[in-house]
């Protein structure tokens, strides 16, 4: 299914649990975990559950979540692995990566 087929799911940002989380006909079906800090947030755990699988829920709490990082003014750090291949297949949202800006100086 393509992320296009994912209009179903609604995508909802539990701070309070650290996570989005999408939910079909008012059933949770699948979560982003993520770590955030003033400048960046980090997304390290991705789950959809078992009867959601293969219907876009992932890539819909991915694109939703991006896009309201990219609002916020957010770097993003793609820890979780689904996140990452994500962003790597939609060139549109690699400048939300976070790069280290520091240098060590020899």
């Amino acid at each position: 299914m393509s992320d296009s087929q994912a209009h179903t799911a609604q995508i909802i940002d539990n701070a309070e649990a650290n996570r989005y989380e999408a939910f079909v006909d008012g059933e949770l079906a699948g979560f982003a975990e993520y770590i955030r800090t003033k400048n960046l947030i980090a997304f390290v755990h991705t789950e959809v559950n078992v009867g959601y699988e293969g219907q876009g829920i992932g890539a819909a709490l991915v694109r939703s979540s991006l896009d309201t990082a990219r609002t916020a003014g957010l770097a993003v750090l793609p820890v979780c692995p689904f996140y990452a291949g994500w962003i790597a297949r939609h060139p549109e949202y690699r400048e939300l990566v976070y790069t280290s800006r520091s240098k060590v100086n020899d």
